[in-house]
């Protein structure tokens, strides 16, 4: 039975409120499930074009900015039609001082939301974990945060 291997790459992405608190943006899939805007890295993209291109396709936010040093790479295995994939992300962290939301057709809701509420409406543990070692990175590494 053959294996299909994927490969995407998705972004952690943040928003400073008025309030100087950080929310995070998570997407409510079609699927019922809640995670980061991610997608399949395409043939000659780079994972950074990966992640502009799927944030503003999935989301309407053009305006995004990479976090320098934080790289995280996750891998499940899912089940497509009858074939068992075996699917690795890598996720940046990502910075917006845009809220403004455009969901695309993969999605059917959005929330821009602080650490512990979006850490409670993830729905896997691996991108949980991911979202703790962002917050992490964040406080130790940007003083105005």
């Amino acid at each position: 039975m053959p294996m299909y291997d994927e490969i995407s790459a998705g972004a952690v992405l943040h928003v400073m409120d008025k309030n100087f608190e950080i929310n995070y943006l998570i997407l409510n899939y079609s699927y019922g499930h809640w995670d980061f805007p991610k997608g399949n890295i395409e043939s000659g993209e780079t994972e950074i074009e990966t992640i502009k291109r799927e944030v503003m396709e999935e989301t309407g936010i053009i305006d995004i900015t990479l976090i320098e040093g934080f790289r995280q790479q996750i891998s499940y295995k899912y089940r497509k039609k009858s074939k068992l994939i075996n699917k690795t992300v890598i996720y940046y962290l990502a910075e917006t001082k845009s809220n403004k939301v455009v969901l695309s057709f993969e999605h059917v809701n959005f929330a821009w939301l602080n650490f512990k509420d979006a850490l409670d409406k993830l729905s896997f543990d691996n991108s949980k974990r991911v979202l703790k070692n962002a917050k992490e990175f964040l406080s130790n590494n940007i003083k105005s945060y």
